[in-house]
């Protein structure tokens, strides 16, 4: 079964002038990863506002995506509603339109307990059969998945492949590591505050669940290859040290506030923030669009005019 690897992109919704999901837009968008060295995409995440589409417009992005990027990238898309059932019918719903593969998080706000995640979680991924990841990310959902319960995963479900961590404890991955050995992909996110990349990739990981390859993915493609030379180690803490700032920056807010700043500065196609975001502005997106003039990102990707 397909195992994930290297640069796994979460990209936003693009929207057009009447808020409106803009497949063309989104269309360009995978374009711009497949031409750019990104392994594979993850479509309706955090970066996507997610919780903000409506139960018609993430059918509409499965169907439409799920068969635009087939044979192009592998595109994971997050399955995940406020309960069991529905998440289990947006995930058949998924499959049967052809999605490469599914993400579950716990549902955001519930804050169910450790016995009850577990139940959602087994539930959800085995009513599939394709490819599957869970997503542990206790900021946004406000629950943590234990190594032990990521490790039954694995046990228990033969199409589990990949554990996105947002988790800023090296400690804690180290044990998952332990726990999933080469079964299951271990992809990190790349926010600097957490700086848990790094520690992963010389653990074994498999590479990077991030945000900032919207912007620079040649360079998370680079960064994100899992360490099997010296030049390749070396390689990664040169990238990730000169783009250091750049990936705070990106980070300033929560996503996709600024991926969606940079990428209309860039001249490629998202729309404008769904209300209550704001738009970034003043002097962080002062300080964002200096950081990627000096970093060459407009002469390379582009600029709008």
């Amino acid at each position: 079964m397909f195992k994930p690897s290297g640069s796994w992109v979460a990209i936003p919704t693009p929207f057009d002038s009447q808020n409106k999901v803009d497949f063309g837009g989104f269309k360009e968008i995978v374009d711009f990863h497949v031409a750019h060295g990104t392994s594979m995409v993850f479509i309706m995440g955090s970066a996507g506002e997610v919780s903000m589409l409506s139960v018609e417009e993430r059918r509409s992005i499965l169907t439409e995506m799920a068969k635009y990027c087939k044979g192009k990238i592998p595109a994971f898309f997050n399955a995940t509603m406020t309960s069991t059932d529905a998440t289990v019918e947006m995930a058949q719903f998924a499959e049967a339109q052809g999605a490469d593969g599914l993400v579950f998080s716990a549902p955001f706000y519930l804050l169910p307990s450790q016995a009850a995640v577990k139940e959602f979680f087994l539930t959800a991924m085995q009513s599939v059969e394709i490819p599957v990841g869970v997503y542990n990310n206790p900021s946004r959902t406000g629950v943590m998945l234990d190594p032990e319960m990521i490790g039954q995963f694995a046990d228990e479900c033969p199409n589990f492949v990949v554990d996105k961590e947002a988790m800023p404890s090296v400690g804690h991955l180290c044990d998952v590591k332990r726990r999933i050995g080469d079964r299951v992909s271990l992809m990190v996110c790349d926010f600097p505050k957490y700086s848990i990349l790094l520690p992963v990739m010389a653990m074994g990981g498999q590479g990077a669940a991030n945000i900032c390859g919207n912007v620079i993915p040649d360079e998370m493609a680079e960064m994100s290859k899992p360490w099997d030379t010296i030049e390749q180690v070396n390689n990664c803490k040169e990238i990730y040290f000169k783009h250091y700032d750049l990936m705070k920056a990106l980070y300033y807010f929560s996503n996709p506030v600024c991926i969606k700043a940079a990428l209309r500065m860039m001249g490629l196609p998202c729309g404008a923030l769904r209300k209550p975001y704001q738009e970034l502005g003043g002097s962080k997106l002062e300080e964002l669009t200096r950081l990627m003039e000096e970093l060459g990102v407009f002469d390379k990707y582009g600029r709008a005019k």
